[in-house]
């Protein structure tokens, strides 16, 4: 039996929002961008990436948006960079 998608839940949809709400307003820019245009689009699985990302720090979700650093081994996998390369032209 499947769990309920994501885009089907209101309120996950809004959970997830509401964590991409950030310390640091760049973080918050570039997050909430991204939803405005993408999350209507976006799969479970790059929710999952989403939500592995928004697990970071301010400072190193930052640094990843910039590229000033790339995923780490434990983060790193195909669905999160992926969704990383997206975020960073957002």
């Amino acid at each position: 039996m499947e769990g309920v998608r994501h885009q089907d839940d209101p309120t996950r949809r809004a959970r997830l929002r509401w964590r991409s709400r950030r310390g640091l307003l760049e973080n918050d820019l570039i997050l909430t961008r991204f939803l405005d245009a993408h999350e209507v689009d976006m799969t479970d699985t790059e929710v999952d990436a989403f939500t592995q990302l928004l697990d970071l720090s301010d400072n190193d979700l930052l640094d990843l948006l910039l590229g000033r650093a790339e995923p780490d081994q434990a983060l790193a996998g195909q669905h999160v960079n992926e969704l990383l390369a997206r975020l960073r032209q957002a």
